[in-house]
């Protein structure tokens, strides 16, 4: 008898944006699927109507796409699902598995604080569980389901480990409200056997709601999915990530100058290994992933890591590529492109030196448009001792055939003659036509800002040196 096709899920609440915690489960949901031919689903949970907007689904379809994770069936919405709730909630209650309560908000409240004062830890204390009582007047129940009141949930985490809770330590949660729609634990339960979910891969804090999840799927004689819960996130100073340690939504790397390989391929090594590979590709982690190798502790976000692995993705992509991903940073900057140098090569003369997509556009600014050196940096480097070189460099740059070889010859003439070294003329030279004093090769840099360009940047700051 062959194994039912494995289908995992990822089920974000649109409370805001995709996240870097959201984003790895998603990830890991998505590769376990891919590695074993199975199905990923992408699930809505907008039972919360005060907090969700369309907006955030927007934003979490849109950071998934750019992650280039598809998913095969969905997204589906629990809020058009509502009848379906309903209709199991009502299997339950004919079951005798829950039953209407009638408590007030002021009724649950003054139960807690009892309890607080009493010392115990505050939780429904079943009252309307066998109750025989008449229902008040004019009050819609929520439903309750029955816990059982002995026993324990046990379950072999794949993460984790075996994990058994008390019957004991948990009280009768509600499963639909007032107003028919479904509480979280039990929405998620009716969507993960219809849509028979053989995995529920989801973070750990999601843990304490397990226990409460199988209960319900035995009382609906349901097989239990396999549970796998992940590691918490923490910033790179142990503390809960946050939006300090870079905990931003995940289109905002995008618009930090990110390429989605490089988050994907680093969401993956967050609490998850294959050896010691640093650097794979998506390719590679679909054939790697299980859920073995998961860690049990927690994982470090390093946003140096990030910028580090982004770093090689940039060195490696094609550059046509590139150019494209560029052309808009440095268009928000000011820039006309199409006045200045082909951005092709000025993007493969710069890669290598760029962290991010948002660093290469910023290195490529003086390229496009005319940066003044500051007065720090005109006081520093224009000289009157280096003027003649500067002004010879100018005359000799004039007649030469514009390509790096001859522009290189130019300048190591002007060293030669004025018996100068090689930094001493082109540091000046660098700010001079840059603005800057990091620039790759100056005769590079020379060749591709434009012979006329060139010569006017020049000629405008040799009025700065002093006489």
């Amino acid at each position: 008898m062959s194994m039912p096709p494995i289908r995992t899920r990822f089920a974000p609440s649109p409370t805001g944006y995709l996240h870097i915690g959201g984003a790895r489960t998603a990830l890991f949901c998505w590769a376990y699927a891919k590695k074993h031919g199975g199905i990923f689903i992408l699930r809505v949970e907008d039972t919360d109507l005060e907090r969700s907007t369309q907006q955030s689904v927007q934003a979490i379809l849109d950071g998934m796409q750019w992650l280039g994770m598809d998913c095969d069936e969905g997204p589906f919405y629990q809020m058009k699902r509502l009848h379906r709730y309903q209709e199991v909630a009502r299997q339950l209650l004919d079951a005798g598995h829950a039953y209407h309560c009638y408590c007030s908000k002021e009724e649950l409240d003054a139960m807690r604080e009892a309890q607080r004062a009493r010392g115990e830890k505050p939780r429904y204390d079943g009252r309307w569980r066998d109750s025989k009582e008449k229902p008040p007047a004019g009050v819609t129940p929520v439903l309750r389901f029955k816990t059982p009141l002995a026993g324990d949930v046990t379950w072999n985490d794949e993460v984790k480990g075996p994990i058994t809770v008390s019957n004991h330590e948990l009280d009768d949660l509600v499963i639909l409200r007032g107003d028919g729609v479904p509480t979280y634990n039990f929405g998620v339960v009716v969507d993960d056997i219809d849509m028979n979910i053989t995995h529920v891969i989801r973070g750990d804090d999601h843990v304490n709601n397990t226990p409460r999840q199988i209960n319900i799927y035995k009382a609906l004689g349901k097989i239990l999915p396999k549970f796998a819960h992940l590691p918490m996130i923490l910033g790179s100073d142990g503390e809960r990530l946050s939006k300090r340690h870079g905990a931003v939504g995940v289109m905002q790397y995008r618009d930090d100058g990110f390429l989605p390989e490089a988050l994907v391929n680093y969401l993956a090594r967050l609490g998850w290994s294959h050896g010691d590979e640093e650097k794979f590709t998506r390719e590679q982690l679909i054939e790697w992933f299980d859920l073995a190798h998961i860690s049990k502790s927690p994982a470090r976000f390093d946003p140096d890591k990030l910028r580090w692995l982004n770093q090689q993705y940039i060195k490696e992509a094609e550059v046509h590529r590139l150019a494209a991903l560029t052309e808009p940073f440095l268009v928000a900057d000011g820039c006309k492109i199409a006045g200045g140098p082909p951005l092709l090569g000025v993007v493969a003369l710069l890669r290598d030196r760029a962290n991010t997509l948002r660093e290469l556009a910023d290195a490529a600014v003086f390229f496009y448009r005319t940066l003044e050196p500051s007065p720090a940096l005109r006081a520093q480097h224009y000289t009157a001792e280096i003027r003649p070189a500067l002004a010879d460099l100018h005359e000799r740059l004039k007649a030469v055939v514009w390509n790096r070889a001859a522009i290189n010859d130019a300048i190591k003439g002007v060293v030669a003659a004025h018996g100068i070294k090689m930094p001493k003329l082109a540091m000046p030279l660098r700010v001079m036509v840059t603005g800057e004093t990091h620039t790759p090769s100056i005769d590079a840099t020379l060749e591709l800002i434009g012979h006329e360009q060139v010569l006017a940047r020049m000629a405008a700051q040799l009025a700065h040196f002093p006489a």
